[in-house]
């Protein structure tokens, strides 16, 4: 399980209809039983923990339509939550908060 304090950033190449180019950095120094952070996020995933990016994105692009410039996977209040950095179409940046298990949309603010 991903650790309360471990911050999962993806940054995005582009966003070109798929999560191609992703590089993951550490937000903690340490990991979950020595797994790296990349890894934790695919054990969730394979426990059913958070749906697959690509899903995610797909409802982000149809919320919020823009460039994705951050991702992040964090643990609030127990429940895994992706932040998704988004330039907007109007020039702004903005976050939409989606619950990482069912990809309900939490919450779209200015960044």
């Amino acid at each position: 399980m991903i650790s309360r304090r471990t911050t999962l950033l993806i940054a995005l190449a582009s966003l070109a209809g798929s999560a191609a180019g992703l590089s993951a950095v550490a937000g903690d120094k340490g990991s979950h039983k020595g797994m790296s952070e990349q890894e934790e996020a695919r054990a969730a995933l394979l426990r059913g923990e958070i749906r697959p990016l690509s899903q995610i994105l797909r409802t982000v692009a149809q919320r919020l339509p823009g460039d994705v410039l951050k991702v992040e996977i964090e643990r609030e209040n127990n429940v895994l939550i992706y932040e998704i950095k988004v330039l907007a179409k109007t020039g702004r940046i903005r976050k939409i908060k989606l619950n990482a298990r069912n990809g309900a949309v939490i919450a779209i603010e200015d960044d």
